[in-house]
């Protein structure tokens, strides 16, 4: 056997996981978005409250911007250093609440040490949540009763739905650092017709062996590599919500080398859920746009 005949072999008898790419998904939104925004006389605001110098939320704000200005949407960013008051951010929130030029709010996270994440998310006022995860929005959405849906879930489902497969049934595993999101993310899946299990990030050593059973993981974690390829179950298909900047590089949840002798399906970091978040977020503030213009 000549040696080129040997690579050739090697590399055929290699499996790779086949990516969930973000970027047709979302440009798919966002093209109907534009037509829609660019057929109206009014353009819908997005604003984002942004606290201290994250760089993965840094990452996220700026791509944002990017997407929002693409599609003729206003955009607005108001920061603050991590050593900022509680009281001049439920200030800033309170005037983008009153502000009519602003269709939606989000305040980016996670927040520093030291804020307190659900009270700040709740001075948003309802209306203008485009996020999803204002208390009352997100009891809304576990009641089935919200036009807005929660971004990150409505990502997850948008590339899991990608996939082709059939999900009935299936097993899910939906891993992370918030039991509120976990139970968001298990009625999201749920409505996709998965058995679906939360695990906090701080079990994962004691539930091991769930994750390997698992037909279909979702993990938002924010732990570069937290999970090697030997832990996954063949053919499993693996959403990586994580993201966090190390250096100049950006790391998700999942070791993607270690799962080249894999079947499945995987989304890429960056590239994956990242894309079609923010078009979902697009497309919540468009939502909260034309609520608030029936409404007067």
């Amino acid at each position: 056997m000549t040696p080129c005949l040997h690579v050739y072999m090697v590399i055929c008898l290699n499996v790779y996981m086949k990516k969930l790419h973000g970027a047709p998904i979302a440009e798919k939104i966002l093209s109907a978005l534009k037509a829609d925004i660019l057929a109206g006389a009014e353009k819908p605001g997005l604003a984002v409250v942004l606290i201290g110098e994250n760089k993965a939320s840094q990452i996220y704000v700026a791509l944002k911007e990017r997407k929002a200005k693409e599609i003729g949407m206003n955009f607005s960013l108001h920061s603050f250093a991590e050593n900022s008051s509680k009281a001049e951010i439920l200030e800033c929130i309170k005037q983008l609440n009153k502000d009519n030029k602003t269709s939606g709010i989000i305040v980016q996270l996670p927040l520093p040490v030291g804020f307190d994440t659900d009270k700040i998310i709740a001075a948003i006022d309802p209306q203008k949540d485009a996020d999803g995860f204002h208390p009352q929005n997100a009891e809304k959405f576990l009641q089935g009763k919200n036009e807005i849906q929660p971004v990150f879930p409505s990502a997850i489902v948008h590339l899991l739905q990608s996939a082709g497969q059939d999900l009935q049934n299936k097993k899910a595993v939906v891993l992370g650092n918030s039991t509120e999101f976990g139970r968001i993310m298990q009625v999201a899946l749920e409505r996709e017709g998965l058995v679906c299990e939360f695990v906090l990030a701080s079990e994962l050593s004691s539930k091991l062996g769930k994750i390997k059973e698992t037909d279909v993981l979702v993990s938002a974690v924010g732990s570069p590599e937290l999970l090697k390829g030997q832990m996954l179950k063949d053919g499993a298909i693996v959403i990586d919500g994580g993201i966090e900047k190390v250096g100049e590089r950006v790391f998700g949840d999942v070791d993607f080398g270690s799962t080249k002798d894999l079947n499945g399906f995987i989304t890429p970091v960056p590239g994956g859920v990242g894309p079609v978040t923010i078009a979902c977020l697009l497309e919540n503030t468009w939502l909260a746009f034309r609520a608030q213009k029936r409404g007067k």
